[in-house]
Order: structure tokens, then sequence, then C-alpha cells
């Protein structure tokens, strides 16, 4: 099951969050059919997005990250509620690049570094909370740890990944978040920057030992309490009636002109594999309305 675990350490100076979320990016990988290098770039915008959203306070808030970054994959969107269930969807998805000379998907050349990681909070007020700041790499963990510290001033440490198998299924996927409160020590700060460059790679502990040992491994030689665990999916909110909303939505004189041609038309939602189908009388029926 996927799920958000987060724990505070340091008499509450350190605060942290660990994303285990396979079956949430596997299912985007199998709605939006990914190649390997989609995938693990919609995969880690995923993450971050179910991280970012659940912790927000509004019970029906949402967030919303876009990245464009000027490469090949084009726009990458990722809109998590305020529980941390995500739903997106990457521009390219069937994109093909070769591998990094390391083995590695090459997501940040597939991103790009010409453009913007964007931020938007839906707080339920009139307008939306944004924030936004440039890309660094493209490789989106460390865009999304610069935009913390810059946009929202929070000094913090980052880390998204997706492990793709030999069959294109997703192996591992998730990430942590980990903050440092006000008045944090800078010996602590040190401290937090060496496990983080000691510690296995992300994906590797998500696959063999859990999110659990992700804790073990960042906050290392401190103290640390667990103090709340909820499972996450990937959960899409479109509705028919949200799609007739957008066909009352689009003008008389273009709705006249689909009735017009007697067909029958379908509506495909963009970020999960259901399709709507309105028959030429339903329509003439939303034309009234």
């Amino acid at each position: 099951m996927d799920k958000i675990i987060r724990a505070t350490a340091a008499e509450g100076f350190v605060k942290m969050a660990v994303a285990d979320a396979r079956d949430t990016v596997e299912r985007a990988r199998v709605i939006h059919a990914c190649s390997p290098t989609a995938t693990a770039a919609l995969g880690r915008t995923l993450c971050a997005a179910s991280l970012l959203g659940d912790a927000m306070k509004e019970e029906k808030g949402s967030l919303t990250i876009r990245i464009n970054g000027g490469g090949p994959i084009g726009s990458i969107v990722a809109v998590s509620d305020s529980q941390g269930n995500v739903r997106g969807y990457v521009e390219n998805a069937q994109l093909q690049l070769p591998l990094r000379e390391n083995g590695k998907l090459d997501v940040g050349r597939a991103v790009g570094r010409d453009g913007m990681l964007t931020v938007s909070r839906d707080l339920g007020l009139k307008e939306p909370y944004i924030g936004s700041t440039a890309l660094v790499s493209g490789e989106i963990a460390e865009d999304l740890t610069a935009y913390l510290t810059e946009s929202e001033q929070v000094p913090s440490a980052c880390a998204l990944g997706v492990l793709v198998d030999t069959d294109r299924s997703v192996k591992a996927a998730g990430g942590f978040i980990v903050q440092l409160m006000p008045g944090a020590d800078e010996a602590l700060i040190q401290k937090l920057e060496d496990n983080i460059f000691l510690m296995d790679q992300l994906t590797a502990i998500l696959a063999e030992d859990g999110a659990e040992t992700v804790f073990a491994q960042v906050l290392k030689g401190l103290e640390y309490h667990i103090v709340s665990e909820k499972p996450i999916e990937y959960r899409c909110y479109c509705s028919r009636e949200r799609v007739e909303d957008a066909i009352r939505s689009i003008g008389p004189e273009e709705l006249d002109a689909i009735i017009t041609e007697g067909k029958d038309v379908s509506v495909s939602c963009q970020f999960c594999d259901k399709v709507y189908s309105f028959t030429p009388e339903e329509l003439k029926a939303l034309r009234q309305e």
C-alpha cells in the first residue's frame, strides 16, 4: 500500500516526510502509456506534489505543480489533494532518450532547464497562492529544493526517485522532504547533509527495505518520532457532471457546430483513462441549458 509517513527529530527542529508511491506511479504509467524516461519524470513530480499536498492544512485544498523546462518531454503537471492523493500527466509521454553514461534515465535532458517550476495552492479563496522558481537541473528534486528554499524560504533537502524495471513497470517510486525549523543549530544542518550524502540510493531502500529505513538513514544519530502515517493513491476527481460543465463552457456557436455534425462525441479525461460519450440529443440538451 502506498503511503506518506511523517516524523520529527531533534526536539522539533527537523521535520521529515517520506512517500512510498510505487503503485501510484505505476498507475500513472499505465494510464498514459509512458516510456521509461517519461515514467521517471512524471513519477518524480507526482511524488513531489503528494508530499506538498499532504502538508496542507486546508481540508478541501489542492496543490498543483507545473514544470516546463523547454525540453522534449514538454510540460509536466501533477495535482494533489490535501491528503496526498495525486493525478497528473506529461505532454510527451512516449519520449525515448538514450541512457546517461552512468546507465540512468536522462530526466534532466528530457525536462530541460530553460523554464520554471510553479507551485499553485488552492486554499478555497478567490485566487490561488502561486510561487515559482527557475529550474536548476531539470532533475526535479533539485528544482523542488530550490523552490522550497527560495520561494517559501524554508531550508530543505529533497530526494525523488523512480526505478523502472526491465519490463517498463515501476519497481519502486517515492521521495522525501526534510526541513529545518527556525533556530536549528549549524551542527544539525551538517549532520543531515552528511547523512544524505552517505545514504543508499533512495529507490533501492524503498524496493528492498521500505520507507521506514529512509528515516533511519537520513536521521541517523538523531532521536526521531513517527507522528503520522496515511495511505495515498492515484485518484482522479473527474465526473460526467464536470465534463458536462466543460461542454457548456465552450460557447453556443462551437457547440452548435458539433451538434450539426450529428455524431457522438467522446471526451477523454487528461488525468485518467475514463472516456465520456455524448449523443447529439444529449449535446442538444446541454445547449438548451
